[in-house]
């Protein structure tokens, strides 16, 4: 082939690359992401090549710049397969990295470093592709190259790429990132990917030591970030806060490690220092709304009322974090006292995380002002425009209703609900629960049973209806096996806890009442439960203790009327 017409085709090849490389919005690429960055500007040295190849070639070029990328992949994957070009298979792996397409990635990556063994970013290439499919061992051969040529690998993207695989492979990597570390003791890369195994292992103890035996640990921002996140995982968060401070000191551009002091501080409830800090990184990034409204609940958190304001409202001006700034501005209407401005808020609240909590409260608002058909009215027209969220509307506006005891106005708004929406498990619950303030234990059942029919593993209604039947009737046995079956499926459960109490209550068994009415409270310090425990303490002649449960219960609920309801009928008096 003539030479001359060779070095055209590699000139254009190189135009093409400007053509076809992805950048991010910041022009940076995420560390994860190295391996895909666009390709350098300097010329590419290309072999040789027939008149098939060359044609295949430009065409590819002509259709990426047509934004036909699929043509360009496939004419650009087929030639480095054909060829084994390392110029040709890294330009079909940047256009395979710019589109997501996986498997071509791969491929494209192995032959460009096979082909290229000197090129440190091939061996890096090959080995990210390889731990993204999930090829652990075969990733760390690559970046063994890269490693022992002095180059900055990947190990941080493999510990965290086998985050979510199973145990087994985690083992297999981190005995690889034991051997290596045999080779290269004090490699931070290597420490800092090991740590992070045995913290995805759930060895948080193991992988903090490691950290701190090694200097090299303190040399690079990752490895101090995890020992701190580690820390705060073992409840030793006041000790992140001077490793924190040191990495400032010796990395004081390092957005990430002033973020994670910031947060340090709020975890630690400083939180005048926190909102300091915050300011200073919003006034270096002012463009970053994230840490703007981080900032806006960090003054949210210290009451700071006013302030946490403007930066609501900056976010709202910025079109940034909308729905969540709607939500607190609310909040700090509500603070004020100025309802109608709350009102005003909640209902801008759109779609998404905040919109349920904002409906409730919005609802709340209206009934507490004696605006009942304003608030049904509300919820009736958010129903309609939303109807993803109705069944959950409807549940909020039933519960409100039954909280100020307009029970009759719950149960035809859940009737009206189940006509609408039939069978549904949440509606059949609330129902179950309503008929029980009614006094319909028929009706209970069987809106119980319905759902255990349907969903055998359901423990919620396992658990309520074995309760009800262990307080309301004398069918022990029957509410036991409910409630033991719903105490396998969520052994956990303070609520199960409790009715497995009460159960053995009153069938005599007062040794595993106490036993696991403590346990009960123990979880989930609560009202009903404490009622629970002193009642099963008095029948055993521990009256002493069981005042004492009272006390402490009624001081933390002091309008407790089951508390105040259980002293009476066992003392003769709601008081002490």
């Amino acid at each position: 082939m003539n030479k001359s017409f060779a070095l055209l085709t590699a000139l254009l090849f190189v135009g093409g690359c400007q053509t076809l490389a992805p950048s991010s919005p910041d022009g940076t690429v995420p560390v994860e992401e190295t391996a895909a960055t666009p390709a350098a500007e300097t010329p590419k040295v290309y072999a040789s090549f027939n008149e098939e190849t060359v044609y295949s070639l430009l065409a590819a070029e002509l259709a990426g710049q047509r934004n036909r990328f699929d043509i360009a992949l496939g004419n650009y994957v087929q030639q480095a397969n054909a060829t084994q070009d390392p110029a040709v298979s890294e330009r079909a792996f940047r256009i395979a990295e710019y589109l997501g397409a996986e498997q071509a990635a791969m491929d494209t990556a192995l032959i460009w470093a096979r082909n290229a063994p000197d090129s440190l970013e091939a061996q890096r290439a090959a080995a990210v592709q390889l731990a993204r499919g999930g090829r652990y061992d075969e990733s760390m051969h690559y970046m063994e190259k890269v490693l022992q040529a002095q180059g900055d690998t990947h190990f941080d993207f493999l510990a965290l790429s086998a985050a979510e695989t199973d145990p087994d492979t985690r083992n297999g990597l981190l005995q690889s990132f034991e051997r290596l570390l045999v080779k290269y003791p004090e490699n931070g890369q290597l420490l800092f990917g090991k740590a992070l195994l045995l913290h995805q292992d759930g060895r948080p103890q193991e992988a903090l030591e490691l950290l701190e035996a090694h200097a090299a640990s303190e040399e690079e921002v990752p490895p101090l970030l995890l020992r701190a996140r580690l820390l705060q995982g073992l409840q030793r968060g006041d000790e992140a806060i001077p490793l924190l401070e040191k990495g400032i000191k010796q990395f004081p551009d390092d957005k990430r490690l002033r973020l994670a002091y910031a947060r340090q501080l709020v975890e630690l409830e400083r939180l005048d220092e926190a909102k300091s800090e915050f300011a200073g990184l919003l006034q270096q990034f002012p463009d970053d709304d994230d840490l703007r409204f981080s900032l806006a609940l960090v003054c949210l958190e210290d009451e700071a009322w006013d302030e946490a304001a403007i930066y609501l409202e900056e976010l709202v001006e910025r079109d940034s974090h909308t729905d969540a700034a709607h939500f607190n501005l609310a909040r700090i209407y509500e603070q004020r006292g100025d309802l109608e401005s709350a009102l005003i808020e909640y209902n801008l609240v759109g779609p998404g995380d905040d919109y349920l909590a904002a409906q409730s409260r919005q609802n709340e608002i209206l009934l507490d002002s004696q605006r009942a058909e304003e608030a049904a009215s509300r919820l009736a027209k958010s129903r309609d425009s939303q109807p993803d969220y109705a069944i959950q509307l409807y549940l909020i506006e039933s519960e409100a209703l039954a909280n100020r005891d307009q029970l009759e106005q719950s149960w035809q708004l859940i009737q009206q609900a189940l006509q609408q929406f039939p069978g549904d498990t949440n509606l059949l619950y609330t129902r179950a629960m309503l008929a029980e303030k009614r006094g319909d234990l028929p009706g209970l059942e069987k809106d119980l049973r319905s759902i255990i029919e349907r969903e055998p593993d359901n423990a919620s209604a396992l658990n309520a209806l074995g309760y009800t039947l262990a307080d309301r009737t004398t069918r022990y046995a029957e509410a036991k096996a409910l409630i033991e079956k719903a105490h396998q499926l969520d052994p956990e459960d303070p609520a199960t806890l409790d009715s497995l109490g009460w159960v053995n209550f009153r069938m005599g068994n007062l040794q595993e009442a106490e036993r696991y009415l403590r346990q009960a409270l123990e979880k989930y310090p609560d009202h009903e439960v404490a009622a629970h425990l002193g009642e099963v303490l008095w029948a055993q002649g521990k009256q002493r203790e069981a005042r004492k449960v009272w006390a402490s219960a009624l001081e933390a609920q002091p309008d407790s009327t089951i508390l105040r309801s259980t002293l009476l009928r066992l003392t003769g008096s709601e008081k002490f």
